[in-house]
């Protein structure tokens, strides 16, 4: 199955350049390009990518706004594709806040393109990029700095139960599925079932929505060992 993917940086050497790379394989295709985040939703509304390379910065409608717009819950739509956000800076305020709006992860852009290449194939897998280490650095670093305001902490964690609870705090601490395997004495199969559930239950993306919503729900607090 190919992966659709569009583009949208406001540098046209940049789209040029990663829209040669990607193109050079055979499992991906560039559908399409754009200079800014609203002719990144325009271009995905008709070519329905799978992915979209989202940079943070750019003119007019930013990145951040874009994904917003891009993910938001709308009646009827049927189709929502995954969003890898792009950019200079290895922690930057506006990753942290394209993650809470359903960004799958980020990437620096002169990453190496091994690195790209993956990204976009785990990505469009349904995986979220960061690593579960790099994940929980991001959001505790931010979170120390500027928490999210807590409505009621436990509230959106009723509906699971206490080994998927416990399960939702391991994958925010940052342990990977065979850690946490490992650490409950389970097959790695059953931990995959059990975030699965978890983010049926929480409507959540992928893992990185699930970790900041362990931050932002009290479950797991900054510095906790």
């Amino acid at each position: 199955m190919t992966i659709r993917v569009i583009i949208a940086d406001d540098q046209a050497m940049v789209r040029a350049g990663f829209a040669a790379l990607l193109n050079a394989q055979t499992d991906i295709d560039v559908v399409g390009d754009a200079a800014d985040g609203r002719q990144a939703l325009e271009v995905s509304g008709h070519t329905h990518p799978d992915v979209v390379l989202m940079d943070v910065r750019m003119p007019g409608m930013d990145g951040l706004e874009a994904t917003r717009r891009l993910l938001e819950p709308r009646a009827g739509a049927g189709h929502r594709p995954k969003v890898l956000m792009l950019t200079t800076f290895d922690i930057d305020d506006y990753v942290y806040e394209a993650l809470r709006a359903g960004a799958s992860g980020f990437l620096l852009k002169d990453a190496p393109p091994a690195d790209l290449i993956a990204a976009v194939r785990v990505v469009a897998a349904g995986e979220a990029l960061l690593a579960p280490s790099v994940t929980r650095r991001l959001i505790e670093d931010f979170a120390r700095t500027r928490p999210a305001p807590r409505r009621d902490p436990k509230l959106r964690l009723n509906g699971l139960t206490p080994r998927e609870t416990e399960v939702l705090e391991l994958i925010a601490r940052g342990l990977s599925n065979q850690e946490i395997a490992a650490r409950l004495v389970l097959a790695e199969q059953t931990v995959k079932t059990h975030i699965g559930r978890i983010l049926a239950k929480l409507d959540l993306r992928d893992r990185a929505q699930a970790v900041v919503l362990a931050y932002e729900s009290g479950l797991v607090t900054p510095g906790q060992p």
